[in-house]
């Protein structure tokens, strides 16, 4: 069983999508309810660095706390934006997929795809009808 984590947010369609196509290669991952459990700032920090991102590219842009704390503006820290998004975690951007082969912010979803270890089972299309996966298990390009 490969070990795979996700910090999904079960109201966030390309959430469940991603979730979706790693149980699709045969893995239950561990389901971390960031909103709820959202991770300690130690953690948010390794797996931004773990991604290779930026502090801000992690930031959920089109959300109330974003427009009210004005972090659209080029002013703040990494540190002043770690805050906010531990004070705020639906700031963080999702979902955040852990696998032995990397961590990756999986937007789209299908960005999953290049870090899962197994190959996917069977045909997969997303909630909105958009066929991702063949019957053959086969990355369907577009």
């Amino acid at each position: 069983m490969t070990d795979i984590t996700i910090y999904h947010n079960p109201a966030c369609g390309t959430s469940r999508n991603t979730l979706a196509l790693i149980r699709n290669s045969g893995t239950e991952p561990t389901v971390i309810l960031y909103l709820e459990t959202p991770p300690p700032r130690n953690e948010l920090v390794k797996l931004i660095a773990d991604m290779g991102i930026s502090v801000r590219a992690l930031l959920r842009k089109n959300t109330e706390p974003y427009e009210r704390l004005g972090l659209a503006e080029d002013r703040f820290s990494d540190d002043e934006l770690l805050d906010a998004m531990q004070a705020h975690p639906i700031l963080i951007n999702r979902p955040v997929v852990v696998t032995p082969l990397g961590t990756k912010l999986c937007r789209p979803s299908e960005a999953v795809l290049d870090i899962l270890p197994d190959p996917q089972q069977g045909a997969f299309t997303k909630e909105d009808g958009e066929m991702v996966i063949d019957e053959h298990g086969n990355r369907v390009s577009h």
